[in-house]
């Protein structure tokens, strides 16, 4: 009994992989680069692409449990489509998927949009999967902690309906525990969708307060002009890229990401403890300001 985890040298699918070894898991990880996977020894890396059949082939041969993430990349939906084809060839039927929160909402967002279609195609495709969906990542704002810190600005355009962030950290275990409950199941278990949301809703107002609170000086949120977003993104990421978080923004202003009724319950109880909130993570960042 195996566990496959793609996306295994990520921030979330590294994480995904000390917890399973820590609980005794076999685990199996597939890499683009061998010399970045510094994993436990009892971990087998197994050298391949999301694009390159051959290695997939070989990499879900003799896994019962596949944790599958794709990165936000133009072909992520083919990519999705091709592991989901090889898995079932493969005799796989037990999958947790990450995909995002509201995938059915943001419908004109690019990358939702796939990940709504990868839902669809694992239902479709006849698996028993559990579908995680996660809220934006606090980890994300990892990128402008130099606008906070240096010019006083939060930057996001997260707008005045609110987003549940969550921590990678959380997400990460989640995943970790839900492979483990759906390897360990005498037969596969009925499909399910969990909102991976934090403990906390935040407007942009309520982010900038925090880091105010935290930095001990004014933080002043930069508002919801989501074209300047979009230009700024463009400076460290591709023009298409930068127009999906464009549009995804967008989306934060009009529908938020708002947790369902008993999702931080029903996390917290999963976890077993608390669930990380985005003080912890600024107060965290603000020790290195």
């Amino acid at each position: 009994m195996t566990i496959l985890v793609t996306g295994a040298t990520g921030n979330i699918g590294g994480q995904v992989i000390s917890h399973l070894v820590g609980r005794g898991a076999d685990v199996r990880a597939l890499v683009r680069d061998p010399s970045k996977a510094d994993f436990p020894a009892s971990v087998a890396i197994i050298k391949g692409d999301s694009l390159d059949v051959d290695s997939l082939r070989t990499a879900f041969d003799g896994v019962s449990t596949l944790f599958l993430l794709n990165a936000v990349v133009a072909d992520e939906f083919t990519q999705a489509l091709i592991a989901l084809n090889i898995a079932r060839s493969a005799g796989i039927e037990r999958i947790v998927y990450l995909s995002v929160i509201h995938s059915d909402v943001y419908v004109n967002v690019p990358h939702f949009a796939g990940k709504f279609g990868v839902e669809r195609m694992i239902e479709q495709m006849g698996f028993n999967a559990t579908i995680l969906r996660p809220a934006y990542f606090i980890q994300n704002d990892l990128m402008i902690k130099d606008a906070i810190a240096s010019y006083g600005v939060y930057p996001t355009p997260v707008g005045g309906k609110g987003l549940a962030m969550i921590d990678v950290g959380d997400i990460a275990e989640i995943a970790a525990l839900e492979l483990l409950r759906r390897e360990k199941a005498v037969q596969p278990l009925p499909s399910t969708r969990i909102n991976l949301v934090g403990p906390d809703t935040l407007t942009g107002m309520d982010v900038a307060a925090i880091w105010t609170e935290v930095l001990a000086r004014q933080v002043n949120y930069g508002g919801s002009d989501t074209a300047a977003f979009e230009q700024n993104l463009k400076q460290f990421m591709p023009a298409w890229m930068a127009y999906d978080m464009r549009m995804m923004a967008e989306r934060f202003l009009t529908d938020g990401m708002l947790p369902e009724s008993g999702d931080v319950e029903r996390l917290t109880t999963l976890l077993g403890r608390p669930l990380r909130s985005y003080r912890d993570f600024a107060t965290q960042i603000a020790t290195f300001a």
